[in-house]
């Protein structure tokens, strides 16, 4: 990330993103601002917080996109909740530490990954070589770099004992070298697939798990893991013979290696920093939690969530299973539509931990056009690479995006407005025949005009009763 300025970071998500300049100009800044803070000196470095950031606007519009792509960019841990979760704690929620532990684990999964593929050659080439000793067993000597002398019987009258010492090795006429020569050649059948579908037996590892459950609630979602981990290393490791196909036993031995060759705790010390460094929390729904009269009825529970967070977004310390976990410099990415609220019904505390705020735009007509048309990812692109592996060329006429952007515009106008997300529902229903009927059509080539989208969406766009179910 040191080599992109806030200029390009928004330029990169100009790819996926229409719109919205103001969000992408704020996390691009956010983005920035964390490399800047690692180039301080020491004791100035901890005293920078990240400036927490809330976006508001109506569902649909690409705040989550925003944020999720950004994490994407810069290889940072993310994690996306909902603050609506965090009601009724016990009952039907989590508790608020939750989306700490969830993000350390994600940065988990993303390191252990990298760790190994570093070590995924060296692990295969163990694994090969144990699946060759399971078809092929060579004995010690030959597994031996170094010659041996072994003592032989020495003729009757000759001197040393009685006892001679003879040369035993690969160059010797004595070896039986064929052994060896039979394991190079199984190597190469191997390699070449030809031994894919044999069945052998081999030895694996058969952890002993014992059967606990746990009832879920407040402060107990890792307690049921952390439970079985404990009892289970306690329990002595078995091992248990199981007959599989060679393609599954190089399979079963290049996890085993890999969890070899890998250091647990260098992935955990690893994961630990990005998360304290780099990690990004998007704690989406955040109006649902606004409080606005501070007084009685549910307006106390979504209260006690909002200090239930407050903490979490100032800085403290969350115990996980791989050990604390400072949140002094997440990232925290707020987001909500504020139709019935606004930000100043939050606590006083916790919107002065959300100092940047950032409106997004309510997407129209034009804006559709280009979603349709323009990010790598297009809903247009990604309809027409699905029909292509059907054998059929899917091609949309300009004038027919035009409409389906009007149409669109249209029903998010008449009933409830849900942003992009009406363009699925709007092409979906569109294509729905020919999604249905591509394996069996003999034509290959569609094209999507007006009047086709007119056609097959006048009943649902123009009864408005019907659009409020279907569209």
């Amino acid at each position: 990330m040191e080599d992109l300025s806030p200029r390009q970071i928004v330029e990169e998500l100009d790819r996926y993103i229409i719109g919205q300049d103001a969000a992408k100009r704020a996390v691009a800044i956010a983005l920035r601002n964390r490399w800047r803070r690692r180039q301080l000196p020491p004791e100035l470095r901890e005293e920078v917080a990240p400036k927490n950031i809330i976006m508001i606007g109506p569902t649909g519009v690409g705040k989550t996109e925003v944020a999720r792509r950004l994490a994407r960019m810069a290889n940072s841990p993310f994690v996306k909740v909902e603050a609506t979760k965090y009601t009724e704690v016990g009952y039907v929620g989590r508790d608020v530490e939750s989306m700490i532990r969830d993000l350390m684990g994600s940065s988990m999964n993303a390191v252990e990954t990298e760790h190994r593929k570093e070590v995924e050659e060296r692990a295969k080439e163990r694994a090969l070589e144990r699946l060759l000793d399971a078809l092929l067993p060579l004995n010690e000597y030959e597994h031996s770099e170094q010659p041996q002398w072994v003592p032989q019987e020495k003729p009757t009258g000759e001197g040393n004992g009685g006892q001679r010492f003879d040369y035993i090795g690969p160059e010797s006429a004595q070896s039986p070298s064929i052994g060896r020569k039979t394991r190079d050649k199984l190597r190469e059948m191997l390699l070449s697939g030809k031994l894919d579908e044999r069945e052998i037996e081999i030895e694996i590892t058969a952890q002993a798990s014992p059967i606990i459950g746990v009832m879920p609630g407040a402060g107990l979602e890792d307690l049921d893991m952390n439970l079985k981990e404990m009892l289970g290393n306690i329990l002595p490791e078995k091992r248990k013979i199981q007959k599989v196909k060679v393609t599954e036993a190089i399979k079963i031995f290049v996890e085993e290696e890999t969890s070899k060759l890998i250091d647990k705790d260098k992935i955990v010390q690893e994961a630990t920093q990005r998360v304290e460094e780099s990690g990004i929390v998007f704690i989406d729904e955040l109006d649902k939690i606004a409080s606005r009269s501070h007084t009685q009825g549910a307006d106390v529970s979504r209260e006690g969530v909002q200090r239930d967070i407050l903490p979490i977004v100032e800085g403290s310390t969350v115990p996980t299973k791989y050990g604390p976990l400072r949140t002094d410099h997440i990232l925290f990415i707020a987001a909500g539509a504020f139709h019935m609220s606004k930000p100043s019904d939050l606590i006083p505390e916790l919107q002065g931990r959300f100092p940047i705020r950032v409106e997004l735009e309510a997407l129209g007509e034009e804006e559709f056009v280009r979603i349709l048309t323009e990010p790598e990812n297009a809903l247009v692109r990604q309809y027409i690479e699905l029909l292509k592996t059907e054998g059929i060329q899917l091609t949309f006429t300009p004038d027919a995006i035009r409409e389906v952007s009007r149409l669109a515009a249209l029903v998010n106008g008449r009933t409830e407005n849900i942003g992009a997300r009406r363009l699925h529902t709007i092409v979906e229903r569109l294509l729905e025949d020919i999604s249905f009927d591509a394996p069996d059509m003999e034509e290959t080539e569609v094209v999507i005009n007006p009047e086709y989208v007119q056609e097959r969406l006048k009943d649902v766009v123009q009864d408005e009763d019907y659009s409020r179910y279907i569209l």
